[in-house]
Order: structure tokens, then C-alpha cells, then sequence
């Protein structure tokens, strides 16, 4: 049986993974007792005594984790932004390529994609594998939310009354370009540049949809029908929870929240020969947060198991 410690479990993303390991027979939860959370001796011991540990932490406090757990040999899943592109740690995105998957296999740091950032690595990583784009591309992106991703606050604020707040209509943030998941949406496809990228929550509770338009001269290829192609390569069935579909549409209209409450994400290609959008579709808390934090978790205990 496999011992799991969540340090950080009040929060959005551990609450979600308690909520879905606690029925399992195959984990036995370690659980702190409410008045120890904080306590660095207690969670230090609960680092070393587990198999693995889900860091549901703020970047800080995740370093700190991280540093108390040095001489542990539990696997640690770090699901916050502090170790993403940090050496030693594995980029927890087995879809993206086998040296991704061996890096997962075979250690025991790793960390857990944002959001936003895995649906735009998804959809960049395969063209930047195949030649088709540049280190020097210059790109945007757009991502719709729900607003579960905000974390307990802002879902508090939503589900009060959004219209005392002005919530009712989707809202654009991140408008400095400070956006913390650049640093990952720029390192993971060796792009030399970081995109330029819009984020905007709505009135929703979670799904997700990332585009990144791009012109066909962008493109060291013949055109759509070889981004489609290299796409439809690389996500199969037998990859992973990546999945290429021809369409995600319904009568020209794209929803963001199709995929709320499971873990897969589907990768399409629409636009025509002169303009191409890339598209993913997913669930920001699945794929996006604490199903691809649990995904990581079983290919390492089932792989040594």
C-alpha cells in the first residue's frame, strides 16, 4: 500500500487530490491533525515516513518542503510553480515525448505543469520537435478558465453573488505579461521568446480552452494539413490522455468546460491554409492541476509495483 502525505491540503488542489485518494484501497492517507499543518517538525517527519508527497503549496513554502524532504527517498510531486524548470526536477507532461516519460519513470522530483501552460505545451512542444517552428517564434495565447483555478477566495467570490462584483462576464488578467506560468510556456519548447499570453476567467466553475493562432508563414512546412499531421501523430490513444480530434466543435462554436471532471485533454487544429488555431481543450482542475498530479503518482508506483 502506498503511504501519501498532502502538504497543503486545505487548498483547491489538495482538497481535490485528498477527495479523490481517499476511497482508493490501493493509498493510505498520512494525515497531519489540523493544529500540526504548520508545524516544520511534523511535516518534516511525514516527508520522510511517506512514499510519495503532493506539494499543494505556495512557491516558498514548496521550496521549503522541498528542502526539508532533500535526504527523503519519497517520491515528490510539487504542484505549485517553484521547481517547473528547475535541473533535477522531471516536467510532469508524459504526452509530450519518451525522454519526458523516462525522466517521470525514473525519478523522484517532479513537477506538476500549470494549467494554462499545459495546454500551451501541448499544442507548441510537437511543432518545435518536428521542425515545423522555430526557437525564435514569436506567439500568442489565449486561455479561457473557469474560476476554480483562483483558488478558495475567488471561488468564494463567484459562487456569493458574481453580479455584486461584477463577476457575471469574463474577466481578462494578467495583463502585464508577469503571468507566472511564462517561465514554463517559454522553457519546456526551447522557444527564445516568451509568448504573449492572455488569460481570462468566467462565470464558470472548471474547464479550460487554450488557442494559439499562428500565420502558415510561420511554419516551415506546406501548411495546416502538416500541422494536422504532426498532431495526429503524436497524440494516440495508446500516448497517453493527449488525444488529437479533426473537430472539438459543435455548429462552428468551441465550449471551454466539455471536459470538467475528467482528466483527458483533446488537441485539434482548425483555421484554413493562410491561418492556423491551435486549440486545447481540458479541465484545469484535471489534466490542468490535481488529475495530472495523481497521473504522475501512479506511473511511478504502478511502474515499480
Amino acid at each position: 500500500m502506498t503511504k501519501v502525505f498532502i502538504d497543503g491540503s486545505a487548498g483547491t488542489t489538495g482538497l481535490r487530490i485528498f477527495e479523490r485518494l481517499r476511497e482508493r484501497r490501493d493509498i493510505e492517507l498520512m494525515i497531519l491533525p489540523d493544529e500540526l499543518r504548520k508545524d516544520e517538525a511534523a511535516r518534516s517527519e511525514y516527508l520522510h515516513k511517506c512514499d510519495a508527497a503532493f506539494l499543494c503549496l505556495p512557491d516558498d513554502a514548496a521550496r521549503q518542503a522541498a528542502k526539508m524532504a532533500e535526504d527523503s527517498d519519497a517520491v515528490i510531486i510539487d504542484a505549485s510553480t517553484a521547481h517547473r524548470t528547475e535541473p533535477g526536477w522531471a516536467y510532469g507532461f508524459p504526452e509530450l515525448s519518451e525522454e519526458h516519460k523516462k525522466a517521470i519513470l525514473t525519478g523522484k522530483r517532479l513537477a506538476n505543469p500549470g494549467c494554462h501552460a499545459s495546454g500551451f505545451v501541448a499544442l507548441v512542444y510537437p511543432l518545435r520537435e518536428a521542425g515545423l517552428l522555430g526557437e525564435s517564434a514569436e506567439l500568442t495565447c489565449t486561455s479561457l478558465t473557469g474560476y476554480s483555478g483562483g483558488g478558495k477566495k475567488m471561488i468564494a467570490d463567484y459562487e456569493a453573488d458574481p453580479r455584486v462584483e461584477g463577476l457575471a462576464s469574463p474577466r481578462e488578467y494578467g495583463i502585464g505579461q508577469t503571468h507566472k506560468h511564462l517561465k514554463e510556456m517559454k522553457a519546456i519548447p526551447k522557444l527564445a521568446n516568451e509568448p504573449v499570453f492572455l488569460p481570462i476567467v468566467a462565470p464558470y466553475y472548471n474547464g479550460m480552452l487554450v488557442t494559439v493562432p499562428l500565420f502558415a508563414d510561420q511554419l516551415a512546412c506546406g501548411g495546416i494539413n502538416d500541422v494536422k499531421e504532426v498532431f495526429r501523430k503524436k497524440y494516440t490513444p495508446e500516448n497517453g490522455r493527449v488525444i488529437y480530434k479533426e473537430s472539438i466543435d459543435e455548429n462552428g462554436f468551441v465550449a471551454a468546460d466539455t471536459l470538467a471532471d475528467t482528466d483527458g485533454m483533446e488537441v485539434t487544429v482548425a483555421g484554413n491554409a493562410e491561418r492556423i488555431i491551435l486549440m486545447a481543450r481540458f479541465d484545469n482542475l484535471g489534466k490542468g492541476a490535481s488529475g495530472s498530479a495523481i497521473q504522475l503518482m501512479d506511473m511511478k508506483f504502478s511502474a515499480e509495483g
